[in-house]
């Protein structure tokens, strides 16, 4: 099951680098391979949302439940975003956004872990998935840079 982890020490606040996540409507504007996003319900810190995403030949659709809520003092502050598979085709599909004060920085600790239900899927998508975290990463930090600088 792949899995990739990233840290980055970003000149905004925990506070503009949360938003701009949980900003999910906007993800087609920015973030490579997202074609279509829906917003199904959203709630005080939770909302279920519909992607479509396109990889040259592939087109898939899967849900999501993304939850949110601050972080307690005893873990460095900040803001955490978990999002997790709610039907599509992940046999598990699982990312967190922790996001930590850090002097007049932030603190971005990006997890993603998941696993598709198809063979062939994992098969071609497995091979690039660290590339794609990376590209998906540098398309937050691009926009960040686009709307906070």
């Amino acid at each position: 099951m792949p899995t990739h982890k990233e840290t980055q020490l970003l000149p905004f606040t925990p506070q503009q680098m949360f938003d701009l996540v949980l900003d999910v409507e906007k993800y087609p504007e920015f973030l490579p391979w997202c074609v279509a996003l829906r917003v199904k319900r959203r709630g005080e810190s939770e909302m279920f949302a519909d992607m479509a995403v396109g990889f040259k030949m592939l087109r898939e659709r899967y849900s999501s439940h993304i939850t949110w809520n601050d972080l307690p003092i005893e873990e460095g502050g900040g803001y955490h975003i978990h999002i997790k598979d709610a039907g599509g085709p992940f046999k598990f599909l699982e990312t967190d956004w922790k996001f930590h004060p850090k002097g007049d920085d932030v603190e971005l600790n990006f997890r993603i872990d998941f696993e598709f239900s198809s063979a062939l899927l994992e098969k071609v998508m497995g091979a690039v998935f660290t590339e794609a975290a990376h590209k998906m990463m540098k398309a937050f930090v691009s926009r960040a840079n686009n709307i906070y600088s």
